[in-house]
């Protein structure tokens, strides 16, 4: 089978005998819960505007001055995106939690370039290394026995 198509092949969640007794079952299981969930209440946030109420103050103006429109409409853009993300890594974690890596490293991006967000850039950054390591844990064969999951390596 193609890379291509290995990563893009949907991903069953762990068994519960799995999840029971396998570790990194049960750490992927985490973060697929927690890279589906989030990048889609925080999409939605951006037109809801429950928990920030100015998401535009976020966005660099190099970034700004790239998408059409005023920096609002750009950020109902980027919680589209992230809604489509979140679905994506529900579906697809392999390739999910690479496009969620990449959207944060952008959003590292846009906030070092605004200036005085470099406490938040940091977390993201943290979060960026959670979702390649669920991109790398959903290539694991988390079915297979403990001993044998990584012996081919």
């Amino acid at each position: 089978m193609s890379t291509i198509a290995t990563t893009l092949r949907p991903i069953p969640f762990p068994t519960a005998h799995a999840l029971r007794r396998d570790p990194a079952a049960q750490a992927f299981l985490a973060l697929r819960i927690a890279f589906t969930v989030a990048p889609i209440l925080f999409g939605l946030d951006k037109f809801a505007e429950v928990m920030i109420s100015d998401w535009p103050k976020y966005l660099a103006p190099e970034f700004n001055d790239l998408i059409p429109g005023s920096a609002q409409t750009a950020m109902y853009i980027v919680g589209a995106v992230e809604v489509v993300a979140g679905l994506v890594v529900a579906v697809i974690p392999r390739f999910g939690g690479l496009l969620v890596a990449a959207w944060l490293a952008g959003i590292i991006v846009s906030l070092l370039l605004v200036g005085g967000y470099a406490d938040i850039a940091l977390r993201d950054f943290g979060l960026l290394v959670g979702a390649v390591a669920l991109s790398r844990l959903a290539s694991a064969d988390l079915g297979a026995p403990r001993g044998e999951r990584y012996a081919q390596a």
